[in-house]
């Protein structure tokens, strides 16, 4: 079975993690031939490129980029069409929303008998002006029609996406975006890390592992930051990851008067991450756009308790009360009684911990994700087309 992937780019994050891991679980089975499609990566935010080079298995089209810039998308769609035609999928995943729209239409137009998109958060909803909610929530109908199915990585993507008059509950799977669990089942506190960071022994800390970028709830620990030292004296903050934001996060740091206790670690490459969350006590996820974050099953993981908006998927993981605490957006109050309780009572911390490690053990392997991924595509390609739409294949 010929399998094409195609995403925006390949930058350090959750849905490029996710993809990657897919695309080389599957190249190591027999029964399937697979190669993935990107635009360009570039930015602080790291690039997964060097890897899928090695494997083999990338092609970067240099037009696909996130902006919306009419003519480079005109060249881009071109170029995937040709793609399509030359290397005859049967079937074309997509993902992103630059990807997802134009690799549906390229895989509709060069007649790939089965298109998938992977949903890893929403192309549109409250966080974004009405007239670009309107307009993207428009072209996700519009790539819908030439859709055969969609992947979620949390049933609240489903529910958004259905609201929207977009698809069928039967259109849809959700498959948990998995990774390499041992890493951080077996993470312990690393003192040369520690030392090199700046934190001591008797440090309680509280990490956030995030683009520093909008919409990731940076501002909304920030102005929870005095009084959480104030309540917790030897309290430090770890962020993981980089973004434009990092500046203005320093800055913000300097103006507390507490500079020492925010620590800034940087890009850290995917295969680290778990050194940094062995040295956390519990993680914060503070995003209000964010499909399923892998931060919360990485750090339960490593029976790591975590506090979390309710927001998208992350209440399928930070199960209130069971693996963390799940709290409404922009609870700043709700935010510190949290951290502050999980602070306090060493014995939650570890309930929380270990349920939260037994809860993502089950559920989030990447063996499990391959294996459901490719039992997908096998049930769909022997199933008859279900698209809402179909067009006869035509030429550019």
């Amino acid at each position: 079975m010929r399998v094409t992937h195609v995403i925006t780019r390949l930058i350090v994050g959750g849905a490029q993690e996710n993809t990657l891991a897919t695309v080389l679980g599957l190249q190591a089975r027999p029964e399937f031939t697979v190669n993935l499609v990107s635009g360009p990566t570039r930015g602080a935010e790291g690039s997964l490129e060097p890897v899928a080079m090695a494997a083999g298995c990338l092609t970067v089209v240099p037009q696909l980029i996130r902006a919306v810039r009419p003519w480079s998308d005109w060249l881009a769609y071109r170029q995937l069409v040709r793609l399509f035609r030359e290397r005859q999928p049967d079937l074309v995943h997509t993902h992103s929303g630059k990807a997802g729209i134009l690799g549906r239409r390229a895989a509709q137009v060069a007649g790939v008998p089965r298109i998938v998109h992977g949903i890893h958060g929403p192309s549109f909803g409250a966080f974004q002006g009405a007239a670009a909610n309107a307009v993207f929530t428009a072209a996700e109908r519009w790539a819908g029609r030439c859709t055969d199915h969609f992947v979620v990585v949390a049933d609240a993507m489903k529910r958004q996406y259905l609201a929207a008059g977009i698809g069928q509950p039967d259109d849809y799977t959700r498959i948990f975006s998995g990774f390499d669990l041992r890493p951080f089942v077996e993470a312990r506190r690393d003192p040369n890390l520690a030392q090199r960071l700046g934190i001591q022994d008797d440090d309680f800390v509280v990490g956030k592992i995030a683009r520093l970028f909008d919409l990731k709830g940076h501002d909304d620990l920030f102005d929870a930051a005095p009084e959480l030292f104030q309540r917790i004296p030897n309290l430090r903050l770890l962020f993981v990851g980089d973004g434009p934001w990092r500046q203005r996060l320093e800055a913000r740091a300097r103006d507390t008067g507490r500079a020492d206790r925010f620590v800034f670690a940087g890009l850290v490459p995917p295969g680290e991450v778990c050194r940094y969350v062995g040295l956390m006590d519990a993680l914060v996820h503070l995003s209000t756009r964010e499909g399923l974050p892998r931060a919360l099953p990485q750090a339960l993981a490593n029976s790591k308790p975590v506090v979390a908006y309710d927001c998208d998927g992350a209440g399928e993981v930070c199960l209130d009360g069971e693996t963390g605490f799940l709290i409404r957006p922009g609870d700043s109050s709700g935010l510190v009684a949290a951290v502050e309780r999980l602070a306090l009572d060493p014995e939650l911390r570890h309930r929380l911990g270990e349920c939260g490690r037994a809860f993502v053990s089950d559920r989030f392997s990447v063996e499990r994700l391959v294996n459901e991924q490719a039992a997908l595509y096998l049930r769909l390609l022997a199933a008859p087309a279900r698209r809402s739409t179909r067009t006869q294949p035509r030429g550019m």
